[in-house]
């Protein structure tokens, strides 16, 4: 990741494998404080983030546990996004956007909710809940439904647990050869050779 990008990552200085955990606020026996959900919410800059701003200036309270990422359109959330915050420690995600029909890039809501219901289905196969995942169509006026969403997403992921993925083992390096040299990227790029040079 380059020093200029987002880092999205919430590190779990422990990951375990693929589990819920029992117990209340999802708290283990032996654990430090009560466990918090970790949400990361991906907002379109026209509607969602705008109405989370509205909330904000109008002093509604909602639970804190979202990171909030700004998105030109809902469309522009790629799958990939989704799958990396969960790699990453995030025990849900929140998707918002225009409403249908009420989108500054015209069909960009629409391309959202084709992935969103996609990805879902590739969670459930991946063993993790779908509910886990979540799209809300929210316009700019509505700061109280922000307010209600977050609280609801906040409550769902409280009551699912703790989301633990087991991150897989960095790849071994390629093996040198005689004739190649390593590339910074860690693969092998051959030397060329140049057979009887201009004279």
């Amino acid at each position: 990741m380059s020093k200029k990008s987002l880092d999205l990552t919430m590190k779990d200085p422990h990951p375990r494998p693929l589990s819920r955990s029992a117990g209340e606020g999802g708290r283990r026996p032996g654990e430090g404080p009560a466990w918090e959900p970790k949400i990361v919410a991906f907002f379109c800059t026209w509607c969602t983030y705008t109405a989370a701003d509205l909330a904000g200036m109008s002093r509604m309270t909602y639970a804190p546990n979202a990171r909030i990422v700004r998105f030109m359109c809902s469309g522009r959330v790629d799958p990939q996004f989704v799958l990396k915050a969960f790699q990453e420690g995030a025990d849900g995600v929140l998707i918002g956007g225009c409403h249908p029909g009420d989108c500054h890039y015209q069909s960009g809501n629409y391309k959202a909710l084709r992935r969103i219901t996609l990805l879902k289905r590739l969670l459930k196969e991946m063993g993790i809940e779908p509910e886990r995942l979540r799209l809300e169509w929210i316009s700019a006026s509505e700061g109280d439904r922000v307010q209600k969403v977050m609280n609801e997403m906040t409550a769902k992921i409280r009551q699912l647990g703790p989301l633990h993925v087991e991150r897989p083992s960095p790849p071994a390096p390629l093996p040198s050869s005689r004739t190649g040299e390593e590339c910074p990227q860690g693969g092998v790029r051959a030397k060329a050779e140049v057979q009887g040079g201009a004279r």
